[in-house]
């Protein structure tokens, strides 16, 4: 007999009775990956059926993928575009990038504190113009943003307006015998995003919506009770919504919605809701954003004693006007908060609006562009990603947040260009903004028991229709794609997508269906183990 025990290598115990060490490696090979058998048990489910997935998951530290699966094919990545226009803005127009929005006159002052002339606001693109601003040049976010419904951050919607007005008052003036103007010449206003509708301007307060609230009246068939914030002259909602019987579905909404004359809005609230019930959140997006703004600055100067007294129809001549944008006549400005704060709002809430001007923005402030203003941010865009040596022909964009039915993705490029990310200087910046798993923003509560949860850093993303055939929702496309490190150390970056799932029509059911789905997958590679080095 062979004695084991004299230390002798186990290829030549082995070998001793005819038994190659190629058998131990075909043994590891055949062993079962333990992130294998535990994302295809998750996508195995009955509900993914008629679903499909595309995975990756690339290490940092090796430069190799770690798992595919689809990695080639292209996906609806839904709000993970995002990773792809803030990293863009973040690289092309600097973390510490801040939006100028400035005030001028357009005549003199007279002794009295009249000004012959109009104010005008000229619009950045700044998307802050609310009350998200901080101490410290911070921003502020709820996890549930309110452009979803969620709760508006607390505060006054117009304090920089408000802050606009203290400045002009400042300057001695009393009256305006012109008008309050907003240039929006940067870029056009109009088009909606298109995952809330909200309207894309260069102006924007308060996110383009008008937050309103509605809680049931006191007894059956009582008004409900509106709330309005901000309140100016520019919309007035007109209530004819009712408490409805106990336990009955609320139902309210905008019935009617009339322009004026002078560009305010008629809006006209109908429905029901319960008694006893709930208050219910309904976002109003402003159709005409300018306007929204001229009228709010207007009140606000009303509130600091400054009367503007100036009408006409007559659509203003900005071009004419920009000869009066010379430091003698400004009157106020306003300096933002650094893009890098913005850029985190944008990640971690998914707020579409803001995803959505930064093209026009990158287009507009670098691309210099006059026309096609979104096409020539997305060229600069393209223009990166290639110098990054990504392969561009696995991904398509067609507008900043991911509503546009052109958004693919593969898995591949995804985590290829969050490997280039990863090695840039404002990887950091744009690491600050990726929700946390289990603890904020749009993953706050996915997999909040896992012990993959605040280890995993990553942009959601969601993109459903109602299938009326079979009264479901139809998940279009889900995706997860971010960063983690390992328990054992290791760095990896990750991209999976769910396209083409049907789920129940209930509340909630995408995120703890095919949301939680995603965050399985992602805390099983988080919890995978090291691979060995024969391992295929």
């Amino acid at each position: 007999m062979w004695d084991f025990r004299k230390g002798l290598p186990l290829a030549a115990a082995l070998a001793a009775f005819g038994v190659s060490a190629v058998w131990g490696a075909r043994a590891r090979a055949e062993r079962p990956n333990p992130l294998v058998v535990s994302i295809q048990q998750i996508i195995s489910r009955p509900v993914f059926r008629h679903g499909t997935f595309g995975i990756e998951v690339f290490s940092l530290d090796t430069n190799k993928p770690v798992y595919q699966l689809n990695a080639e094919k292209l996906f609806t990545p839904a709000s993970t575009t995002k990773l792809l226009t803030e990293g863009t803005a973040l690289e092309l127009l600097g973390a510490g990038y801040r939006f100028h929005t400035p005030v001028y006159r357009t005549g003199p002052i007279g002794p009295d504190g009249t000004l012959r002339g109009d104010l005008v606001l000229v619009a950045s693109g700044d998307p802050d113009i609310s009350q998200r601003i901080q101490p410290g040049d911070t921003l502020a976010f709820e996890n549930d943003d309110h452009c979803y419904g969620g709760p508006p951050v607390p505060g006054d919607p117009l304090t920089v307006i408000r802050q606009l007005a203290r400045q002009i008052a400042a300057h001695g003036i009393k009256n305006v015998d012109g008008r309050v103007l907003v240039d929006i010449s940067l870029y056009p206003e109009g088009a909606r995003e298109e995952g809330t509708g909200t309207v894309i301007s260069p102006m924007i307060l308060n996110d383009n919506i008008v937050d309103v609230t509605a809680s049931p009246g006191p007894s059956l068939g009582s008004p409900v009770v509106l709330g309005v914030s901000p309140e100016t002259s520019y919309v007035r909602f007109i209530n004819h919504a009712t408490t409805g019987p106990a336990n009955s579905q609320p139902d309210v909404e905008w019935s009617g919605d009339v322009m004026n004359p002078d560009g305010s809005r008629d809006v006209t609230v109908t429905g029901t809701l319960p008694l006893g019930g709930s208050l219910a959140r309904i976002p109003y997006s402003v159709p005409q954003p300018s306007r929204f703004a001229e009228m709010a600055l207007a009140d606000c100067l009303q509130a600091e004693g400054v009367t503007v007294s100036g009408t006409g129809a007559a659509a203003p001549n900005f071009k004419a006007l920009s000869a009066y944008y010379t430091p003698g006549n400004l009157v106020a400005e306003h300096v933002s908060p650094p893009l890098s704060q913005d850029v985190q709002i944008t990640l971690k809430v998914s707020q579409n609006l803001h995803a959505g001007v930064m093209p026009y923005i990158i287009g507009a402030v670098l691309g210099h562009a006059l026309t096609n203003v979104d096409q020539a941010g997305f060229d600069l865009e393209r223009d990166f990603l290639a110098k990054a040596g990504l392969d561009v022909s696995g991904a398509s964009q067609s507008d900043g947040a991911g509503g546009s039915r052109a958004a693919f993705y593969t898995p591949d490029f995804m985590v290829h260009y969050l490997a280039y990310m990863f090695h840039q200087k404002i990887y950091p910046q744009l690491f600050a903004g990726l929700p946390i798993l289990g603890r904020d923003g749009t993953l706050v509560d996915i997999q909040i028991h896992s012990t993959a949860a605040s280890h995993v850093f990553a942009k959601t993303g969601t993109y459903d229709a109602e299938d009326l055939l079979n009264r479901d929702d139809m998940v279009i496309g889900k995706g997860l794609a971010g960063y983690m490190t390992t328990p054992d150390g290791r760095h990896l970056a990750f991209a999976a997508y769910a396209n083409n799932v049907s789920v129940p029509d209930t509340d909630g059911s995408v995120d703890k269906i095919v949301g939680e789905a995603l965050g399985e997958i992602a805390a099983a590679v988080y919890n995978s183990p090291r691979e060995s080095p024969e391992s295929p």
